[in-house]
């Protein structure tokens, strides 16, 4: 069985017991928390819509992170100008213990 999750402004396609690393939660690492479903699926039968009333799927966050640090670099030739700007985005991780429909 698998669902399709919404969280951070993206969609992830999830399975119990996966680990995924998304935009960082307004909760303690250790709690457990519920996420929004769009589509839950077993095979070729697939649920979506008015039919997931009551669907749930609920998740362990394991601890918050720090995704890798990215440079934004701007210069402008032969004019001495330069801009250096860089960005770490936080991040939680989380582990997928249950899919209800």
């Amino acid at each position: 069985m698998y669902a399709v999750i919404k969280t951070g402004g993206k969609q992830y396609r999830v399975a119990k017991d996966d680990v995924l690393t998304v935009e960082k939660l307004d909760t303690d690492a250790g709690k457990n928390i519920e996420l929004e479903v769009l589509l839950v699926g077993s095979g070729a039968d697939v649920k979506f819509g008015n039919a997931l009333s009551g669907a749930k799927v609920t998740a362990e966050l394991v601890e918050h992170t720090r995704g890798p640090k990215l440079i934004a670099f701007k210069k402008r030739r032969r004019k001495n100008s330069r801009r250096k700007r860089g960005h770490r985005q936080d991040l939680s991780k989380i582990r997928i213990t249950g899919i209800s429909a």
